[in-house]
């Protein structure tokens, strides 16, 4: 089974070619905003994954957009992730962060009242999940480039943070309509200046961090998330410009010899995001010269016949691993999967996060 072969690159040893997938999860439910023991049993149950690439984690409280999310820009947050880090590394496991940035899918009450930052003020109409329940978005204030410093010098803090904290690597999350996609973007991005208008300009921001992470990380320690197809999701549209865009920001990471690029297929609009994934990837699959992963609802089935197709290296698996911590193992025995519980994806506690039962063995 192709899936649960070893891959090994420049980079990156693993035990197989299945990723668990970055999803928030929101457990982090103290005042401080630090992994927990809860989340130390969550991610050991899941350590046969050849990767894991944690929840996205705020770099600082500038990039905060959902509740009970941890961060990693303070030494306390640090060192909670250690236990994490130790433990799935004991299982035989390897762990990246992905760091995460949210801009506009925000609310002022996670900001004091201030407005979140965004390219421009440019709401998108959207809703945001705070602490007293779902709220509308409202217009961001338009990034200053004092802001565009600060937010590259915290991604090179939180990336900083991350490797202290025992982690494998990063992963810089610039997909499914976040900060960085929303620079991308034509429809959230209005600026005038050097971060906006052409397609060089709106794609600098990420190649700014990333040569600043670069000084202080080595590239081969950092994956890059992007999602060329997303449509519909807050108030992301495609425009004429989408594939010229991620084109130019395929071929340009190219120079940067990362661990690895990974394609999220979450989209609303159209068919289902495999049967999108699998188009788009056969189309960048001929651009990246480097590892690739790709995620859009896979199952062992569907995720052997890309990796048998050639369209990657390997393959992100998100809702199955919520309830199925053995995923690995179940994919290796043909077993039945247990099936999630949406009720309890971002709600406290253990129930419907580590209590899911693992194959007897």
């Amino acid at each position: 089974m192709k899936i649960l072969e070893k891959y090994s690159s420049d980079k990156l040893q693993l035990e197989n070619r299945i990723a668990m997938a970055p999803m928030t999860r929101s457990r982090a439910d103290n005042e401080n905003h630090l992994a927990n023991e809860l989340m130390q049993t969550y991610y050991t149950q899941r350590a046969s994954a050849g990767l894991i690439i944690t929840e996205g984690i705020n770099i600082s409280t500038e990039s905060v957009g959902y509740i009970n999310v941890p961060g990693i820009y303070t030494d306390e947050q640090t060192e909670s992730w250690k236990k994490i880090t130790n433990a799935v590394h004991e299982k035989g496991g390897k762990i990246f962060a992905q760091l995460w940035h949210v801009g506009r899918i925000s609310h002022p009450d996670f900001h004091n009242g201030n407005l979140p930052l965004a390219p421009s003020a440019v709401n998108p109409d959207s809703q945001s999940y705070t602490y007293n329940g779902f709220k509308d978005t409202v217009a961001p204030k338009a990034m200053t480039l004092e802001d565009i410093k600060r937010t590259t010098e915290d991604f090179v803090k939180a990336a900083e943070n991350a490797i202290k904290a025992g982690f494998d690597g990063i992963e810089i999350h610039a997909a499914n309509g976040y900060l960085f996609h929303q620079f991308f973007a034509l429809t959230s991005n209005k600026r005038e200046d050097e971060y906006g208008g052409s397609i060089e300009n709106r794609g600098r921001i990420l190649f700014e961090v990333l040569d600043a992470i670069g000084k202080k990380v080595s590239f081969d320690k950092i994956g890059l998330r992007l999602a060329p197809d997303l449509d519909g999701i807050f108030g992301m549209v495609k425009d004429e410009e989408t594939q010229e865009m991620f084109e130019y920001l395929v071929n340009k990471v190219n120079d940067y010899n990362l661990a690895y690029l990974h394609f999220s297929g979450f989209t609303e609009k159209g068919d289902h995001p495999q049967k999108a994934i699998f188009e788009i990837a056969k189309h960048y699959r001929g651009i990246y010269k480097g590892t690739f992963m790709i995620n859009g609802g896979f199952l062992k089935d569907t995720a052997n016949k890309a990796l048998e197709e050639n369209l990657a290296d390997l393959i992100s698996i998100g809702v199955p691993y919520i309830a199925n911590p053995d995923l690995v193992e179940r994919f290796a025995v043909d077993a039945p999967l247990n099936q999630a519980d949406p009720d309890t994806f971002y709600v406290p506690g253990a129930k419907g996060y580590t209590d899911y039962p693992a194959l007897k063995s």
